[in-house]
């Protein structure tokens, strides 16, 4: 009788992003990720000492991917605005892996190749070294953010969608003006969360790194 067979990092690494792609970060486990590979959770524990573990190097597959033909190029704002919609790109890709990034973060590779990336840009900008850890901490802080809470947004069904413009509507166009006078005034103009996210994101980023500019000496 042969023996189960024994899957690769690499491999499991595939099935564990396929199983979070088509699920969330709260019902993967790696019971499930050993019955969907046909073993045992023990034999996975060889290759991942937990859970958090495995999400994270999953997570790092993502920024390794879109750091893979990245070179920096412009001043360092551009190199920041570049490698930010990179990472949004990369993680608008794969939804639910945005919120295990954002939730988890990751310690490989990846995680320094960008963490590398905006040290160095950030060193060309002309702050002091001194300034430079605070200011990457809010850069990084903010891109997780906006983009684990734009994978939120994406991952909704048409259904859930509908159900929620219609409560937007509701809330907004229906607003008591007497106890809601700004909300009322405003209210044809008001967009639902989920519009032009592109566009909020990178003015989001350029207000963050104008805030940065106006630091330096």
């Amino acid at each position: 009788m042969t023996g189960r067979r024994r899957w690769s990092t690499e491999e499991i690494l595939d099935t564990a992003a396929e199983l979070l792609r088509t699920g969330d970060a709260e019902s993967f486990s790696v019971r499930r990720l050993a019955a969907v590979l046909g073993t045992d959770s023990s034999s996975l524990y060889r290759h991942f000492r937990n859970k958090t573990e495995l999400l994270r190097a999953v997570a790092d597959r993502v920024l390794l991917a879109a750091m893979d033909s990245y070179r920096p190029d412009g001043d360092w704002k551009q190199r920041i605005t570049a490698l930010a919609l990179r990472l949004r790109e990369a993680f608008g890709e794969q939804l639910q892996l945005a919120t295990v990034w954002g939730r988890y973060g990751s310690g490989g590779a990846g995680s320094r190749l960008v963490m590398e990336e905006l040290l160095q840009a950030l060193r060309t900008s002309g702050l002091p070294d001194e300034d430079i850890p605070v200011r990457y901490h809010r850069i990084v802080i903010l891109l997780s953010a906006l983009i684990a809470s734009e994978a939120g947004i994406s991952t909704i069904t048409p259904k859930e969608y509908e159900q929620a413009m219609e409560q937007f509507r509701v809330a907004v166009l229906g607003a008591d003006p007497e106890r809601f006078p700004a909300l009322a005034h405003f209210a044809r103009d008001i967009r639902p969360l989920g519009a032009d996210r592109r566009a909020a994101f990178e003015e989001t980023l350029a207000a963050q790194l104008a805030h940065i500019e106006a630091q330096i000496p």
